[in-house]
């Protein structure tokens, strides 16, 4: 029985930094002896359950034999010493011959991390911590330096390109993506003079969820980068999108004409702004500012193209290259107008990409970049694939297949009989 006997000095004062803690002491020899005696059920029900089989001699073919070695296992409650029952199966296999192996279902052959363990590493290197700092900083914690080492780390980057690849192959024809997002995505290369620019699409599903679409390693967001991207997704059998979100300056644009015409245009107002800012100076921007929020926070399409000709009799005579963002695309800035009103708040900007790419770019800012192009799409990808279940529906998701049906929305709302005149809004 395990009993806890205070030594001299066992107050926190007497306690020396260097000591193991003695609760976690009593938590790992809890978990050891909880795992043996596991181990141990599940051995015995094994070997019962062929009780019953025997040999020519009258002997039982399935029988304990030992003890495997001992070996550590890293756990969430630290690294736990674990020996695992024996067992001697003579029994064959009818269609093969070979001989019958037991094999444990709580702790697979040669296994040296629980698959917490194993999902809680990746996600640690993913968001900052680098392969050589996993010793020193999680050794300690867990009680064990087994399976922490630089080239266990790395390791994991290989089977992450090999599931980018995966990915990027992948049959795109049972899947239906009502409206996109695009952007490019400019990573700092460690070992290599120029960036790293990533196309990424994100759509919205039929059932109203968020998925990453496609990902891939581009030049500098070029048309005919994005036009390789997006042919590549109508060969594996990508549908149209009914809308597309993005950067004015994307070569995303000329490219989405030519693989996908049918599809509509719109711009995202978080590039927007920054684009008309930029135009202006410092001293313009908070009236600016609020002349633009005016624009995208109008009530429906009429105030909003009322308030897109206030800002050109505001800024068209001293600054025309800024009202001319606003004037030359005032289009496709509204267009999310002609949607429902509970998902203009997603159409309005590309922020599920801006969001998402957050932690890209802080794991490359502390990192100062990948060591390779094809690590850093790997890197991103798997980023991309851990936020995924954390990604939120767009609102009321009941509305996104009305959407891809062409349901006419007037100001957000639905228009039933869109043949007839649609009355006009009260003042």
């Amino acid at each position: 029985m395990l009993t806890v006997v205070p030594g001299d000095g066992s107050g926190h004062e007497g306690r020396k930094d260097s000591s193991p803690s003695l609760i976690d002491e009593i938590v790992r020899e809890g978990a050891r002896r909880m795992l043996a005696e596991a181990l141990q059920a599940e051995v015995d029900a094994y070997i019962d359950r062929f009780a019953g089989e025997r040999d020519e001699q009258g002997r039982r073919v399935v029988i304990r034999n030992g003890y495997h070695q001992s070996r550590e296992v890293l756990t969430s409650a630290g690294a736990v010493e674990v020996t695992v029952p024996r067992v001697n199966d003579k029994r064959a296999d009818p269609a093969t011959g070979e001989r019958m192996r037991f094999s444990s279902a709580i702790l697979p052959p040669w296994a040296r991390k629980t698959p917490k363990i194993t999902e809680v590493l990746p996600l640690l290197y993913l968001h900052g911590l680098s392969s050589g700092d996993f010793v020193p900083a999680l050794g300690q914690f867990l009680g064990s330096a087994a399976g922490l080492s630089a080239a266990v780390i790395t390791r994991l980057t290989e089977q992450w390109k090999a599931e980018q690849h995966a990915f990027a192959a992948r049959d795109l024809s049972g899947v239906d993506y009502v409206d996109l997002w695009a952007d490019g995505i400019h990573v700092s290369i460690r070992l290599e003079e120029h960036k790293l620019c990533l196309l990424v699409m994100i759509g919205v599903r039929a059932d109203g969820r968020k998925e990453l679409i496609a990902l891939a390693d581009g030049y500098r967001e070029s048309a005919e980068s994005w036009a390789d991207l997006l042919r590549d997704c109508a060969r594996r059998g990508m549908r149209a999108p009914v809308l597309a979100v993005g950067d004015g300056a994307l070569g995303f644009w000329n490219a989405l004409r030519e693989v996908f015409p049918e599809a509509r245009e719109a711009r995202c107002w978080f590039h927007k702004t920054a684009n008309v800012l930029a135009a202006l100076p410092k001293s313009a921007h908070p009236g600016a500012k609020k002349a633009l929020a005016e624009i995208w926070g109008a009530e429906d399409k009429a105030h909003a193209q009322a308030a897109v000709k206030a800002f050109e009799a505001a800024y068209g005579a001293k600054f025309p290259k800024a009202a001319a963002k606003i004037t030359d695309d005032a289009g496709e800035l509204l267009a999310f107008y002609d949607y429902p009103a509970e998902h203009w708040v997603h159409l309005r900007t590309t922020n599920p990409i801006e969001s998402t790419f957050a932690t890209v770019r802080h794991r490359t800012k502390i990192t100062r970049g990948p060591g390779s192009r094809a690590a850093g799409l790997a890197m991103a990808f798997k980023l991309i694939e851990s936020a995924q279940d954390r990604r939120r529906a767009v609102n009321a998701p009941h509305l996104v297949a009305l959407v891809r049906a062409g349901a006419t929305f007037i100001n957000g709302k639905l228009v039933e009989r869109p043949g007839e005149a649609a009355q006009p809004a009260p003042a």
